[in-house]
């Protein structure tokens, strides 16, 4: 690969959209990280409920950033030739479909929630915590799709103010609730792990209301109106089947691989548990700037490949690479240099810390192919027009490599558990290889827009 020279306004305009998404994630880390800590003084057994709790939301999560990361690699590209008529076309498909989805997952965690908690857990304790939580928290699953799909509306056509004001204001509901409804101040009574729920349901009902405020009154970019969300535009629901199809489906393997390691990481009991969901909220911390790039990445790619530019997009991808390549060393070092001050912040038992500390270590090591290969493919190649490789290349990787290797080492070998987090995060370092020949072919540049 041959040393890239960067256009002159490159880095300008990869900040300019970077830097409010960068202030967004960090506001929506610290909601979860504030989270976090409250219930992580209640003990181990509320920090693996609330982990627990959460996954069904975070499998909603992943399918329902398949449908926007679908919406907005057809947006972007029709950005580029600035359509907005077929802009707002699309987000009316994306919309229903991610809205239908968080419906669904309402339904059913809120008729069957110790049904859904014994997919990840049998032990008693961490399942009444559980209980307690997805009780409340499962009526802000509608709230929190509507509102991702609205940010990456604006988010298309280059506009990620919004979410940033929007998360500020969350993030202020979110943390003073969880102080009081939590420990029980100012007369309030005192909830626990049930208070933190009813405080991120709270800040993600306020939080799609300024949302939709914004879109639907003040906003005059796409000068979206309820209206326009009504009907159905047959050829680009036909382009969103072919096209999005392959990354909802990539999403729904990536949700159900998280669903399966849950249950591997619950089955090892609670301080392996406890201490993923440390890696998971120290991941999160380091995705406030990764996603947030990466993002801005694919919105700049789209927006070429959509303008017919391939040789600009040739020289985007090779700068892109190094930069997430830097990003990925500097992670690491950032990881390891942190990580006792980080599990000093936990109320952990010695066996709780022992096993954090391996595993943060780990996280170190992988986050150097996390950066490299998977915002690469990510923000490149699925974003560049590729909307099937990706979905392929996790498939492969995660049933036959990942989850193989892990339920071996922990059901036949009986291995400790950072010998089946290291099986778990292995990926991350063997896609590297594929993902360098794939980016650097550039055969996954493709406009997808309709003339």
């Amino acid at each position: 690969m041959r040393l890239p020279r960067p256009e002159k306004d490159f880095f300008k305009t990869l900040l300019t959209l970077a830097v409010p998404l960068m202030l967004q994630n960090l506001i929506t880390f610290s909601v979860g990280f504030a989270d976090n800590l409250m219930v992580g003084s209640l003990g181990e057994g509320a920090i693996s409920g609330v982990y627990l709790g959460n996954q069904p939301q975070s499998f909603l999560q992943t399918v329902v950033v398949g449908v926007d990361s679908a919406m907005l690699i057809l947006a972007a590209q029709y950005w580029g030739r600035k359509d907005t008529v077929r802009i707002k076309r699309i987000f009316a498909i994306a919309i229903k479909a991610a809205v239908g989805l968080a419906l669904l997952f309402t339904i059913v965690v809120a008729s069957a929630p110790r049904f859904v908690l014994g997919l990840f857990t049998n032990d008693t304790a961490v399942m009444e915590q559980g209980l307690s939580y997805l009780k409340y928290v499962c009526w802000s699953y509608v709230f929190f799709a509507a509102s991702q799909l609205l940010i990456t509306a604006m988010k298309s056509v280059e506009y990620v103010k919004i979410g940033m004001y929007s998360s500020s204001i969350s993030l202020s509901v979110n943390i003073v609730l969880n102080y009081l409804l939590i420990f029980g101040k100012l007369g309030l009574p005192k909830m626990g792990v049930a208070g933190a729920a009813i405080a991120t349901l709270v800040s993600r009902l306020i939080e799609f209301s300024v949302v939709a405020f914004y879109v639907f009154v003040k906003d005059r970019r796409l000068s979206l109106k309820f209206r326009e969300l009504l009907p159905m535009d047959k050829e680009l629901l036909q382009d969103f089947g072919k096209y999005g199809a392959p990354v909802i489906a990539g999403q729904v393997v990536w949700a159900l691989n998280v669903a399966v390691q849950s249950g591997i990481i619950g089955s090892m009991g609670p301080a392996a548990t406890s201490a993923v969901s440390i890696c998971s909220m120290m991941f999160q911390m380091i995705s406030v700037m990764l996603f947030a790039l990466s993002n801005s990445v694919g919105v700049l790619t789209g927006k070429m490949v959509g303008a017919g530019e391939v040789e600009r997009v040739k020289n985007h991808a090779r700068i892109v690479q190094l930069m997430y390549l830097c990003l990925g060393v500097t992670f690491c070092l950032f990881v390891l240099l942190i990580r006792r001050f980080f599990i000093s912040l936990y109320n952990l038992t010695p066996e709780g810390e022992t096993i954090a500390m391996q595993f943060l270590m780990i996280q170190a090591i992988s986050l150097i192919g996390t950066c490299y290969q998977g915002h690469s493919l990510m923000s490149l190649v699925k974003a560049g027009g590729d909307t099937k490789f990706v979905f392929i290349n996790d498939t492969v990787f995660i049933w036959c490599i990942v989850i193989p290797s892990a339920l071996i080492a922990l059901h036949v070998f009986h291995a400790p558990p950072w010998v089946v987090y290291i099986c778990l995060k292995s990926d991350e370092i063997l896609k590297c290889f594929v993902a360098y020949f794939k980016v650097n072919s550039f055969n996954w540049i493709k406009n997808l827009t309709r003339t």
